[in-house]
C-alpha cells in the first residue's frame, strides 16, 4: 500500500465541521442513502454529543431502513437526553406489531395531525373502526389535504359496516366518486376503495366497472415502471380478487372459480390475496371437495403445540381484517363439520372462543358444532347465555336460535328469541314466522298483537316503501278466519276509506253481512255490477231447487269463422313402418310378445332325464355298475368263446330322445 501524501494526511486529521456533516446527512437523506446517513449521524454525535436533530435523524434513518430493533435501541441509547422520542418509539411498535403498547404510548401524546394519523391507523389495525373514524374526524380540524388519508377514510368506513357514510364523507372532503371523476385522479387506491364501498352497498354492476378502472390505472402506473407481466399480475391480485367476488354475487360462479384456482395454483398474489381467494373457492364449492378445502386451509394455518392456541402463518396474521380472519375460520370448521371430524371442530371452535373472546362469531359455531352433535337444548343454552350478556350485539344469535329453536319443534323458544330483536319486529318476514310460530302454539291472541303492533307501527312510519295495506289485509285475513269478524270489518273498512281497495270492498261486504247488515247494504252500492247479469232475476232463482249435475256437457254451436277454421284441416295418412303393407298385414301380433318367455302361455319347461340319475354320496358308484364293470374287467382277460351273443344294437343319445320327445 503506497504511503499518503503529506496533503491527504493533513485533510485526515484536520477535524469535519459540524455544518459540513449536517450538509452530508441532508445529502443522503435526500438520495435515500440511509445506511450512509446513520454513519453521518454518528460522527456528528462524536463531534457533539446529544445533538436533538441528529438524534432524530439517525432514528429516521433507521426507520426508514425498516430496522426499526435499531431505531429503539437508539431512542433507549436518548432516554437520558431532554429529547422526546415517544411518537417514534410508538411508529416502530406499530411497525412491529405491537399495536396495543403502541397505543399506550400514543395516549399520553399531544394531538398532532401526525399522531392522529398514526393512532388512525393503530385503531384500523385493532378493527376498532368507529375509533378510527374518531380519529379521523379531529384530523379535519388540521385541514390535512392528502389523497391518502381520503383513501383510508373510505377504508375505515367500509370495514366499519358505514358503507352508507362514504358519499357524504367524500363529498364534505370534496371528492368525486364517480367514475368519470376517478378516471381524472389517476388513483388506483380510490378508484379500488370506492369499488368496495358500492359492493357493500350492493351497486355490483357500478363496483365492476370502478374495479375495471382500477385496474386499468394499476397497470399503466407498474408498466411506466418497467414491471413484467408477472409482477404486474402479482401486484394487481387484490383488484382480481375482488372482480371475482363481484363475479360470484352476480351469479356468475364458474368465471369466479376459474379465476380464484388460477390464482391459487399460480401463486400469482401476495398472501392475504391468495388466502382471500381460498375462502371465496370454498365458499362456492360448498360440501363439494371437502378434503381438497380442508389441505387448502392447512397452509394458512401455523402449526402450534399449545392447546387451544390459534395463529395464521406470518404473512397473514396482521395483514388479514378481523371479519377476514373471521370467515377463514369458519370455512374451516364447517368443513371439518362436513367431514364428520366433530372432534377437531370442537377443538378448534374452544381456540377460537380463547382467542376471540366477546365475538359473536366463536359462540355460532359452537351451537353449530351442538347441533351437529344433536344436542339442540346445548346450543339452545350458549347462545341464549351470550345474547343475555351481549344484549347489543345479540341480533345474529337471536336469529340462529330461532331457526335452530323452530327446527327442533321449539315453538314457544323460537318465537321469543324473534320477539327480543326489536329491529325487525315490524319486517314482513319477521311478523309472519312470528304469526305462524303463534299459530303452531294455537295462540291466536299472540298472533293478532304481532299483526296489530306491526300495522301501528307502519302507521307511523315515514317510509316511501310502506306496506300499511299489505299488513292491513293480511291481517283482516287472519282475523276473519279465526272468528274475528267486528275486527276483520274494521280493518277492511279501514282499507276502503284509505285506498280504495275493490277486493277489500268485497271483503267488507262479505263481513258485515254477518256483524252489521245496514252496513253490508250500504257499502253494497259501491260494488261495480257484474257484465251479463243485469237480466237475470234473482227471485226467480232462489225459487229454483238449484243447480242439478249434468252428465254430458251441453254442446254449443261454433261459430261459422270456427267451422271453416276446422274444415281447412286435413287429416294425415298415418305412418306405417318400413315393408309393411296395410292392404295385407299378415297374422296379428303375439299379443304376449313383451312378456318374458317364461310368463308366456306357450311355454314349456324342459324335462330332464331321471335314468341318468345316480343316488348317494356325492363320488359314489351304484353297485349295479360297480358289478357290469367288474364283469367286463374278467371278460377281457378271458379268451372269447364262439358261443357269444350277437351285439345289441347301440342306443340312441340323450340329445336325440329329447328332440324326438319335442316332436
Amino acid at each position: 500500500m503506497p504511503p499518503k501524501s503529506k496533503a491527504a494526511a493533513a485533510a485526515a486529521a484536520e477535524p469535519v465541521s459540524v455544518e459540513d456533516l449536517f450538509a452530508a446527512l441532508h445529502r443522503h437523506i435526500e438520495a435515500g442513502e440511509f445506511p450512509q446517513a446513520v454513519k453521518v449521524a454518528d460522527q456528528v454525535l462524536a463531534a457533539s454529543p446529544g445533538d436533538e436533530d441528529a438524534v432524530r435523524c439517525k432514528v429516521v434513518a433507521h426507520i426508514k431502513s425498516d430496522a426499526t430493533d435499531k431505531a429503539l435501541a437508539a431512542i433507549r441509547a436518548a432516554e437520558r437526553l431532554p429529547i422526546d422520542l415517544s411518537y417514534y418509539k410508538a411508529y416502530c411498535y406499530y411497525r412491529q406489531n405491537k399495536l396495543q403498547e403502541a397505543l399506550d404510548i400514543l395516549n399520553g401524546q399531544e394531538e398532532t395531525a401526525a399522531v392522529l394519523q398514526l393512532e388512525s391507523q393503530i385503531y384500523y389495525r385493532l378493527g376498532r373502526m368507529n375509533d378510527c373514524m374518531s380519529s379521523y374526524e379531529k384530523l379535519q380540524k388540521f385541514k390535512v389535504d392528502s389523497i391518502d388519508l381520503k383513501i383510508n377514510i373510505i377504508a375505515a368506513l367500509v370495514a366499519g359496516g358505514r358503507a352508507p357514510e362514504v358519499q357524504a364523507a367524500m363529498k364534505a372532503q370534496k371528492v368525486d366518486l364517480t367514475t368519470r371523476a376517478l378516471r381524472d385522479t389517476r388513483s388506483f387506491e380510490l378508484a379500488y376503495n370506492s369499488a368496495c364501498t358500492l359492493i357493500e352497498n350492493k351497486k355490483y354492476s357500478e363496483a365492476k366497472e370502478q374495479l375495471d378502472l382500477a385496474k386499468r390505472i394499476g397497470k399503466e402506473e407498474l408498466m411506466v415502471e418497467d414491471y413484467a407481466e408477472d409482477e404486474i399480475e402479482y401486484e394487481l391480485a387484490p383488484v382480481s380478487v375482488q372482480l371475482a367476488y363481484v363475479q360470484q354475487l352476480q351469479g356468475q360462479t364458474q368465471e369466479a372459480m376459474e379465476t380464484y384456482a388460477n390464482m391459487i395454483n399460480k401463486k400469482s398474489g401476495d398472501p392475504s390475496s391468495l388466502a382471500v381467494a381460498t375462502a371465496n373457492l370454498i365458499s362456492v364449492k360448498g360440501t363439494k371437495d371437502v378434503a381438497d378445502g380442508l389441505r387448502k386451509l392447512d397452509r394458512l394455518v401455523e402449526k402450534s403445540t399449545a392447546p387451544n392456541q390459534l395463529q395464521l402463518i406470518e404473512s397473514l396474521e396482521f395483514k388479514l381484517s378481523s371479519r377476514q380472519k373471521e370467515a377463514l375460520y369458519s370455512a374451516r370448521v364447517l368443513l371439518l363439520l362436513h367431514a364428520n371430524k366433530i372432534d377437531q371442530a370442537q377443538e378448534l371452535v374452544s381456540g377460537l372462543l380463547a382467542t376471540f373472546r366477546d365475538n359473536v362469531f366463536p359462540v355460532l359455531l359452537q351451537a353449530a358444532v351442538h347441533v351437529r352433535e344433536k344436542k339442540v337444548p346445548k346450543a339452545e343454552e350458549v347462545l341464549s347465555r351470550y345474547a343475555e350478556k351481549h344484549p347489543d350485539n345479540s341480533t345474529g344469535v337471536l336469529l340462529a336460535l330461532a331457526q335452530i329453536a323452530a327446527n327442533a319443534n321449539h315453538f314457544q323458544i323460537a318465537a321469543d328469541s324473534l320477539s327480543k330483536i326489536s329491529d325487525i319486529q315490524h319486517m314482513p318476514a319477521t311478523v309472519a314466522t312470528l304469526v305462524a310460530l303463534k299459530e303452531r302454539l294455537n295462540d291466536s291472541n299472540g298472533a293478532a298483537s304481532v299483526l296489530d303492533s306491526a300495522i301501528k307501527w307502519w302507521k307511523n312510519a315515514m317510509t316511501e316503501d310502506n306496506k300499511l295495506d299489505m299488513f292491513m289485509r293480511e291481517a283482516a285475513t287472519f282475523k276473519l278466519n279465526h272468528g274475528r269478524d267486528k275486527e276483520a270489518c274494521q280493518l277492511y273498512e279501514e282499507l276502503v276509506k284509505s285506498y280504495g281497495s275493490t277486493e277489500a270492498l268485497a271483503g267488507l261486504v262479505a263481513t258485515s253481512a254477518r256483524t252489521d247488515l245496514a252496513k253490508a247494504e250500504q257499502y253494497e252500492k259501491q260494488l261495480k255490477p257484474l257484465p251479463g247479469l243485469q237480466g237475470i232475476d234473482v227471485k226467480s232463482l232462489e225459487k229454483t231447487s238449484g243447480a242439478r249435475h249434468v252428465e254430458q256437457a251441453m254442446k254449443v254451436d261454433a261459430p261459422e269463422e270456427v267451422k271453416k277454421q276446422k274444415a281447412k284441416k286435413r287429416k294425415r295418412k298415418p305412418k306405417y313402418p318400413k315393408g309393411y303393407d296395410p292392404a295385407n298385414p299378415g297374422p296379428p301380433p303375439d299379443p304376449e310378445r313383451w312378456l318374458p318367455k317364461r310368463e308366456r302361455s306357450t311355454y314349456r319347461p324342459k324335462r330332464k332325464d331321471k335314468r341318468a340319475q345316480v343316488r348317494g354320496a356325492q363320488g359314489s358308484v351304484s353297485r349295479e355298475k360297480h358289478d357290469a364293470s367288474a364283469a367286463n374287467a374278467g371278460a377281457t382277460s378271458s379268451k372269447p368263446t364262439t358261443s357269444a351273443k350277437a351285439p345289441e344294437p347301440p342306443k340312441g343319445s340323450n340329445k336325440s330322445r329329447k328332440k324326438k320327445s319335442r316332436s
